[in-house]
């Protein structure tokens, strides 16, 4: 039962240490150029198209939800009638 521990610990060491490891290109530095351009666009929409669909759909969510609450707020403050 002991050897069979050791075998395990052995295979799990070795394919840990003998996994490559990928050398990912630091773009941070790219990045902080890019959002630091003074080029008069908003920081919330340098990001591209998808900060621009993301905050269109933030707005039209927003604008929607004011507009249900002053509904709702509305058809509170009336009495409903007896029939």
């Amino acid at each position: 039962m002991y050897r069979h521990i050791q075998a395990l610990q052995h295979v799990s060491r070795r394919t840990l240490s003998s996994s490559s490891r990928r050398q990912l290109e630091n773009k941070v530095t790219q990045k902080q150029k890019h959002f630091q351009e003074d080029n008069e666009i908003p920081i919330h929409l340098k990001g591209g198209v998808s900060d621009a669909i993301l905050y269109r759909t933030t707005m039209a969510l927003t604008i929607l939800g004011s507009a249900y609450v002053i509904y709702e707020l509305v058809c509170a403050s009336f009495p409903k009638k007896k029939e």
